[in-house]
Formats: structure tokens, sequence, C-alpha cells
């Protein structure tokens, strides 16, 4: 598959999937993305972090989870699945705080007294089904994971970015980037 396609897809699953509401918070899946990415790029991240940004919650999307789905009690894990379906045709450097933002939200809770009480209505919950703050342990075994300081930094992104009408850049700003990101971290995306 060629870059533009990957991208053509991630598009594709955007406007499928990215109108739908962003669990229990005032923007859509889509608006919380660019808002994410947005920020990342206001910090002069690298440009495959502020491409994580972008699809860190791809997951959920993948998925098809709807906004009921921490209501329920239900954990899905999304993190896990959007890094795996990423590592398809990205890098570690995009995947690494993909995978790890979600840990890093449990961190943060663990180290920092007030980050948890900042934290929404809705991550509060979903913290609570991801396992909740770290224990001291937890939290230095993950200071020593790659993409930690990413991670962390993608974190504090994902929980600013949920402000309602806010004008952000729309997909298409990014798709030079997502490509470039491919062509020069990614795997051989051929398949072969």
């Amino acid at each position: 598959m060629q870059h533009a396609e990957i991208v053509n897809q991630i598009m594709e699953m955007f406007a499928v999937a990215g109108q739908a509401a962003y669990y229990g918070e005032a923007v859509s899946q889509t608006e919380h993305a660019l808002q994410s990415a947005n920020l990342a790029v206001q910090a002069n991240a690298a440009n495959e972090l502020i491409v994580a940004a972008l699809l860190h919650d791809v997951g959920h999307m993948l998925r098809g989870s709807d906004e009921t789905t921490a209501k329920r009690g239900i954990d899905d894990v999304h993190e896990e699945l959007g890094a795996a379906w990423l590592e398809r045709h990205f890098g570690p450097t995009v995947t690494g705080p993909v995978r790890l933002h979600v840990a890093a939200k449990r961190y943060l809770c663990a180290v920092d007294s007030a980050y948890l009480s900042g934290l929404s209505s809705a991550s509060q919950l979903s913290l609570r089904l991801q396992g909740g703050r770290f224990s001291p342990g937890a939290a230095r075994a993950f200071e020593s994971e790659p993409h930690f300081v990413e991670a962390v930094a993608l974190r504090r992104w994902d929980d600013a970015a949920k402000v309602a009408g806010l004008t952000v850049p729309g997909l298409e700003h990014y798709r030079d980037m997502m490509e470039s990101v491919l062509s020069e971290g990614s795997i051989d995306v051929t398949g072969s």
C-alpha cells in the first residue's frame, strides 16, 4: 500500500467514525484529534509526535466503541488496538507514544498531585477502568519506557484537547506530514 493510500484510509476512518461524540466530552473524535495535534504543533513537537497526537485515539474508531462504553464499565483498550494498527504503517516514534498515552495518565496521577483533580469527569471514569493511578514502583518503571517523555507530552495535549467550538486546522492540513512521516520512519508498507 502506498503512503497516499494509507493516509486516505486514515482520512476515511475520520470521515466515517470521527464525527461521533468523544466519550462524555463536548467535542467529536475528529475535533479532539485535531486539537491534540494543534497543541503538539504549538509546542514545536517533532512531526512524528504531531502525527501521534493526531492519531492517538484511532483505536476508539477502529473498535467502533460508542460514547457509553466507559459508562457500561468497559475499558476498550484503545491504546493497544490503535498502536497495533498504526504499527503496520508507522514506526515507533509514532506508535510508542500512542501505546503509552493511557499509561501516561496513570503515571501523572501518581506523580502530580494536582493532575487528577484537573481531569474531566469522563477521564476520571476511564482512569478507574484503566487501573487507576500507578503505584510508586510502576511509576518508576514507566519512566524507563522508550517514548516516556513523548507519551507524557501527548497525554497533556490529550487532556487539553476538549474545547467545544475551537477553530484549528483540519485533517487536510496534516496530509503531507503524515505521508512524510510514513516515508521517513515506516516499516515496509508493501507487506513483502
